[in-house]
């Protein structure tokens, strides 16, 4: 037991996946802040990658659970988006992930969103099958 445990976090711990990306005007809103859909889908990637990673297996996007935007993301910053597994169950695991903004010319760093999506495997049919 405590040998599959060891073999979980392994796991977890090489699917961290993390994406770094610069906020262009093509992706600001009116207010030249980062657009929401814009970051959700980076996000909903970011989460892709890391599932796949774990299990290595399709996954798709079941459900994105409470995304909190805690902070404007402005034009000319840049943005990092840390994903990790947070829970696996049979057919599904929920990833977290972590967005941080820096200015380019600064040092500083502050967590601007987080949120999580459930992804699901899928078999050769598109139904969900056991994660291995």
């Amino acid at each position: 037991m405590a040998e599959q445990i060891q073999n979980l976090k392994e796991r977890i711990d090489a699917s961290e996946t993390r994406v770094a990306k610069v906020v262009a005007p093509a992706t600001t809103n009116l207010y030249d802040t980062l657009f929401g859909g814009t970051l959700l889908a980076w996000m909903d990637e970011v989460a892709f990658i890391a599932a796949t990673r774990f299990g290595r297996c399709p996954f798709v996007t079941v459900s994105l659970d409470r995304i909190d935007f805690n902070h404007p993301i402005p034009a000319g910053t840049i943005v990092e988006l840390v994903a990790r597994v947070e829970t696996v169950g049979r057919t599904s695991l929920k990833v977290r992930i972590d967005v941080f903004v820096e200015h380019m010319l600064k040092a500083d760093r502050l967590k601007a969103v987080t949120g999580s999506v459930t992804m699901v495997a899928i078999d050769e049919n598109k139904k969900p099958t056991p994660i291995r």
